[in-house]
């Protein structure tokens, strides 16, 4: 498996929105972001610093996307 690109929660979020997902609410400094399409739903810790390895493949795997997709998305 090829290693997880480092970003920040909002970095994240933003990549998330332009893969389908709508922010449907944020609660303290955590987004919901959910995909109506696919039904999957995921939170983000919105941060400026890099989330920790573990964090970034936990979203992913809620989201339902790969490693190479997160990255294509982060640009």
């Amino acid at each position: 498996m090829p290693r997880l690109p480092r970003a920040s929660g909002r970095r994240i979020a933003r990549a998330l929105e332009q893969a389908g997902f709508d922010l449907v609410r944020i609660v303290g400094d955590h987004a919901r972001l959910c995909n109506a399409r696919t039904g999957c739903r995921t939170t983000v810790p919105l941060t400026n610093r890099p989330l920790p390895v573990g964090t970034i493949a936990s979203i992913l795997r809620q989201a339902g996307l790969s490693a190479d997709e997160f990255r294509e998305l982060l640009g």
